[in-house]
């Protein structure tokens, strides 16, 4: 079977993972890495068996077999990056957050619509096959009728330089905040009816832990945290009629148990094997661009673009806007 050729854009710590992942999948061939630096691209071709190493983004962009480009910069950064990507018609696969605001998402995306270019955001939660096995039970009434859900994710990163710069789009919100907000929204949807939140901010003017509450139209509640200054259990719980369910680790899916009403376990499933859980979504990309799609179906660009557009109003109601947005 032929290999795509894939490059990664960054070399920094998420791109690490990337390609010591698909190092080892064989559907895809480790092609080309582009850095700033040209050392540091030649350096990271060596360690994961990269055929080219770029010192500048622009030549990554103009290399004519890469056939997918997954985007591991700074969520200020990504516009620009997938911009000239799609220029170059380049196939994109961009990190999370996939911009730093809807107003950027709406004009990537219109601009490789245009230009016939396939590009999806890494959302990586979205592409695993986890996902499905627990919608699947909730949709077979394992628990009753869902009422309310809550997920936290919180990490030790208040000391990471570019979560502290608003230059960088930094705070908890879009590096950390965006897992439980998908995780609502994967599960009961988009049809929110209001929205209550509050969080605290750091000296450089950025949010640092969020909480959000989400009032669903039909009377559902999910309830979010997200902390960049402290660790969570990273826990999903969905509450019910009959029981409840458990997602341990909402930012990875490890497993998930069901409870009865009288808090007895009645299912408990682990998720399958894994490389890091980021080959779901370039087997995601490679089956889409086989098939002539322009994005994924696992992650609509209409659902990048509510995301962002949640995200933008919460930034609205907390007074954090980036220096580039004004």
């Amino acid at each position: 079977m032929k290999k795509l050729k894939m490059a990664i854009l960054g070399t920094g710590g998420i791109a690490s993972v990337m390609a010591d992942t698909i190092s080892r999948m064989d559907s895809v061939e480790c092609w080309a890495v582009g850095s700033r630096s040209l050392e540091k691209a030649q350096a990271f071709a060596e360690k994961y068996g990269f055929q080219r190493a770029y010192g500048s983004y622009e030549e990554l962009a103009e290399d004519g077999e890469t056939e997918l480009v997954y985007i591991a910069t700074p969520h200020s950064e990504h516009f620009e990056n997938a911009m000239l990507c799609i220029r170059n018609r380049k196939p994109v696969l961009c990190e999370k957050a996939f911009t730093a605001n809807a107003g950027q998402a709406r004009e990537l995306l219109a601009y490789a619509e245009q230009e016939g270019v396939f590009i999806t955001e890494a959302m990586w939660v979205r592409y695993m096959p986890m996902l499905e096995t627990i919608r699947r039970e909730l949709a077979d009434g394992v628990i009753g009728e869902p009422t309310m859900l809550t997920a936290n994710l919180g990490y030790l990163i208040d000391q990471v330089p570019r979560l502290q710069r608003p230059e960088l789009a930094g705070g908890a919100l879009l590096d950390v905040g965006v897992y439980p907000l998908n995780f609502a929204r994967m599960l009961f949807g988009g049809q929110v009816a209001r929205i209550s939140s509050a969080c605290t901010l750091t000296d450089t003017g950025v949010d640092e832990q969020d909480s959000i509450t989400l009032f669903y139209e039909d009377g559902r509640v999910a309830q979010l945290a997200a902390s960049m200054k402290g660790l969570s259990d990273r826990r999903g719980t969905v509450y019910g009629t009959k029981g409840f369910l458990v997602i341990e680790n909402i930012n990875n899916f490890e497993s998930m148990t069901v409870y009865d009403t009288g808090r007895r376990v009645v299912k408990h499933l682990e998720r399958p094997g894994q490389i890091s859980g980021y080959e779901y979504e370039v087997e995601a990309c490679i089956r889409a661009i086989s098939e002539g799609k322009l994005e994924c179906e696992e992650m609509p660009h209409e659902e990048t673009i509510q995301v962002m557009e949640l995200m933008d109003g919460l930034r609205r109601e907390w007074g954090v806007t980036f220096p580039f947005e004004k």
